[in-house]
């Protein structure tokens, strides 16, 4: 392993192991250890599927988007340090009120389990730091359901189904922008 020079201290780099973790390999090279006969492709737009804003966020009613599920109790050990539980997938997008605390989990999705936990709930599920924001006027209000949208690996089914689905019930909840986390 290198040393680190002084060089290295006053330019302000990380040490050369510090690497990001090359996620996008694994899932290809996951994808293809599953059978699958070839390996995942990322959705890649020419054009970026996304539009400005029409007035000051401040201005805006913004809805949530998540991978999250629904806590279902008959569906086996769903907390923080819960091993890959695929019975606790969904596959048709949900709405739920953002009222008190939704419990919403993410036992069914694949993630480094030896590296990360699941244990602050904000960073799948931002809603508390977004009544926040609508409290203080950061953004012009919240919509009052979450989206859940499944993670299923059909891109088709994504794009077609569930993403028509989410667009429903942002505008029945009149939202006009949204927060995507994507678990």
């Amino acid at each position: 392993m290198a040393e680190r020079t002084d060089a290295d201290e006053d330019l302000g780099f990380a040490a050369a192991h510090d690497l990001p973790v090359p996620y996008m390999q694994r899932l290809r090279d996951y994808y293809l250890a599953l059978g699958y006969g070839n390996p995942y492709r990322w959705a890649q737009y020419t054009d970026v599927p996304f539009t400005k804003l029409a007035k000051p966020l401040s201005e805006t009613k913004v809805g949530l988007v998540v991978t999250s599920a629904p806590y279902q109790s008959d569906k086996g050990d769903q907390g923080p340090g819960a091993a890959y539980n695929a019975s606790a997938k969904f596959y048709r997008v949900y709405a739920d009120s953002i009222d008190g605390e939704p419990d919403v989990r993410i036992s069914h999705l694949g993630y480094d389990r030896k590296y990360t936990t699941a244990d602050d709930f904000n960073t799948y599920f931002p809603l508390a730091q977004l009544k926040i924001a609508a409290e203080e006027g950061r953004i012009g209000g919240l919509a009052q359901r979450f989206q859940g949208t499944p993670t299923n690996r059909s891109q088709v089914t994504t794009i077609e189904q569930d993403c028509a689905d989410v667009l429903q019930g942002l505008r029945e909840d009149g939202a006009e922008a949204a927060v995507i986390v994507a678990a």
